[in-house]
């Protein structure tokens, strides 16, 4: 990936011209194969985002631009459901189509605009020539990222051949580990798929349960900026996953305890907060990974696809049959997030050894501090 602004933007347009087409398809067989290509390019673009962050920011910074990445999803979280039903309110039956073919016609119109704005707006890599920065400026930016990525990096500098990051990724247990870790992650951030279902559940009509979607996601949001900066800061990575898991799980534990309506509501402020501890995961992925370009892009990409298998499993965590308290789909969540607080803490600990064991080293050998894990 020599050109970050083309790639990411092509995978933009064309997921908008495939959302495009879904809304205009006649028959189900059509309709399934535009899904299935859907998936292709929407399972591109994240992981390719999140290494382009990779390169120009450092490690101690990435923290809070991940955070500015991730925002969308959560503020799409907080306000799709209501411009969704505006939607499929207002345009039903216009030009002919369907309310719910104009919410694909709308969206893949959106998207191919802001991609096509993209090719011109997004960066490629420091090392490429750029209209937008002065050469000192570029050989800052160069600079900045090298002396980042010196210490313990064997591989800087040196061609890449073939498929070597994958190789090396896929033989790196760490990022099955990982990979697993974030599935459990996922699977139990699976709330936010059925936000309008829980939020539905006070009792009140569709736009009123709509409305109160937003504020809990909002909430959420400006808390992730918060805290990823923070973990930035202090250059902690494991309690600033694991405090907001707790801070989820203590929302579960509220919503399966009540019908209440106003401690309902209470408890997806708590749920939200657990979305942030997946933006501060993905900065330590990409911080343990930093020492190689080509590893660490492999291993975004596979840890995220890991991660998919929890989106999978979820959606079968909240049948209608176990609602309107949905107690045994928060238990479920609760488990999960417990899993995966697990297995962060046993990544901290075996990062922390291998941390110790090059300090004792260096200091036997008399060398300058080098590489160290964030933990």
């Amino acid at each position: 990936m020599k050109r970050p602004s083309l790639y990411l933007s092509s995978c933009m347009a064309i997921w908008g011209a495939i959302t495009l087409f879904t809304g205009v398809v006649r028959t189900y067989h059509a309709a399934l194969i535009l899904r299935f290509l859907l998936g292709f390019v929407e399972a591109a673009f994240f992981p390719g985002a999140v290494f382009l962050l990779s390169r120009w920011y450092k490690r101690n910074e990435l923290g809070l631009r991940t955070a500015l990445l991730t925002c969308g999803s959560s503020v799409s979280n907080a306000f799709s459901a209501l411009i969704a039903s505006g939607i499929l309110a207002g345009l039903d039956g216009t030009l002919g189509f369907t309310a719910w073919r104009w919410l694909f016609l709308v969206e893949g119109t959106l998207t191919i605009i802001v991609a096509v704005c993209a090719i011109w707006i997004l960066p490629d890599f420091p090392s490429t020539p750029s209209v937008w920065l002065s050469p000192d400026e570029q050989t800052l930016a160069k600079r900045r990222m090298e002396e980042d990525t010196a210490a313990g990096n064997e591989d800087e500098g040196k061609p890449i051949e073939g498929f070597s990051g994958l190789s090396e990724a896929l033989m790196d247990w760490k990022v099955w580990w990982l990979g697993v870790a974030l599935s459990f992650m996922i699977a139990s951030l699976s709330f936010g798929n059925f936000f309008p279902t829980l939020s539905a559940t006070m009792g009140y009509n569709a736009t009123i349960s709509l409305l109160f979607c937003a504020p809990p996601w909002i909430v959420g949001t400006a808390t992730s900026f918060f805290v990823a900066r923070h973990s930035d800061v202090t250059g902690d990575r494991f309690w600033h996953i694991t405090g907001p898991l707790v801070i989820g799980i203590v929302g579960y534990m509220i919503a399966m305890s009540t019908m209440n309506t106003a401690v309902r509501y209470l408890s997806l402020f708590f749920m939200t907060q657990s979305s942030v501890a997946y933006v501060v995961f993905l900065t330590w992925v990409l911080n343990t990974f930093s020492q190689s370009r080509s590893k660490r892009a492999a291993a975004i990409a596979f840890i995220n696809s890991m991660a998919t298998f929890g989106n999978i499993g979820s959606s079968y965590f909240w049948p209608s049959s176990w609602g309107p308290s949905y107690a045994n789909s928060y238990l479920i969540c609760i488990l999960t997030s417990t899993v995966s607080i697990a297995m962060c803490w046993a990544f901290r600990k075996h990062l922390s050894r291998c941390n110790e064991a090059a300090e004792a080293e260096e200091h036997a050998l008399g060398l300058s501090k080098g590489f160290r894990y964030l933990l």
